[in-house]
């Protein structure tokens, strides 16, 4: 079972210091992410699944939910503590939340 959070949910971790990956393409996070998102495409998740920190949680987003709950479910099936947020990056613009554009920081 993945683990889905709400946005609400979501906000409050990243406003702690969770850890986010981005697992959109880098187009997608170019044009604007969560801040301190950490872009890691879906395609290369496999390669860097090993990078993420063991022990606490992964907030994986997307768009809008669907590739994170893929990429929460893969990362779960290695062990790691991954969360689906639900809504994605398109939720998060939308509520008004802070938002990155332009240049490829924290690129995977």
């Amino acid at each position: 079972m993945v683990p889905e959070v709400d946005l609400s949910t979501f906000a409050a971790a990243h406003a702690d210091g969770a850890v986010v990956i981005d697992v959109r393409e880098p187009a997608e996070y170019v044009s604007g992410h969560v801040p301190g998102a950490r872009l890691v495409p879906l395609s290369r998740l496999p390669q860097h699944a090993g990078d993420l920190p063991a022990g606490q949680p992964v907030y994986v987003i997307c768009a809008s939910g669907n590739r994170s709950w893929t990429a929460a479910q893969f990362l779960i099936k290695r062990g790691l503590d991954a969360r689906s947020v639900a809504g994605g990056t398109g939720d998060w613009i939308t509520r008004g939340l802070p938002v990155v554009r332009g240049a490829q920081e924290n690129v995977a």
